[in-house]
């Protein structure tokens, strides 16, 4: 690949995540508005993660895409960031806690859906042996009392106790 096609290609990449992240935040914004006036500060970035992961999921390589767009300094990514640490500091949370908090949950709200985007559409085939040989060694994790949740549930709990951490003093 020559210079110039290289330069080409990352500017290619840099309108893309800028698109990504600009579609995101306008779903943002129409989901925020849907919330009564009553919603928590809690209600607002649960909303906003949940809007950023239904968008970034739309798009092949979107959670990859959002991971690349601080680096090229998208408008988008950079306006997803400027609402978070809006609603936090809004929250009353300390500046220096806010920044933190806000990059934490991005990179949750990607990980996640890097997680998703990645799984087999369909569990792989186990055994009998093999399924006793995982309980054996992975007690807590096959233990039928942990819960086994929908994507979309374990999004929503996840996000709600990553807020409930950024309430608490660090």
């Amino acid at each position: 690949m020559t210079i110039s096609a290289a330069v080409v290609t990352l500017k290619t990449i840099a309108l893309m995540a800028d698109r990504v992240c600009r579609l995101a935040y306008d779903a943002g914004t129409e989901a925020l508005a849907a919330l009564p006036s009553t919603a928590t500060w809690q209600d607002r970035i649960a909303t906003q993660a949940a809007a950023l992961r239904l968008s970034i999921k739309q798009h092949p390589g979107g959670a990859q895409l959002l991971a690349e767009s601080p680096g090229t300094l998208s408008t988008g990514a950079l306006s997803l960031m400027e609402r978070l640490l809006r609603t936090l500091l809004d929250a009353g949370l300390p500046a220096d806690h806010c920044a933190i908090a806000a990059d934490t949950l991005l990179s949750h709200v990607t990980g996640f859906v890097l997680q998703e985007q990645n799984q087999p559409a369909a569990p792989p085939p186990v055994t009998a042996e093999r399924y006793a040989e995982l309980c054996e060694r992975f007690p807590l994790l096959m233990s039928p009392s942990t819960p086994r949740l929908s994507q979309d549930e374990k999004f929503t709990r996840s996000v709600r106790l990553l807020s409930a951490g950024f309430a608490t003093p660090a």
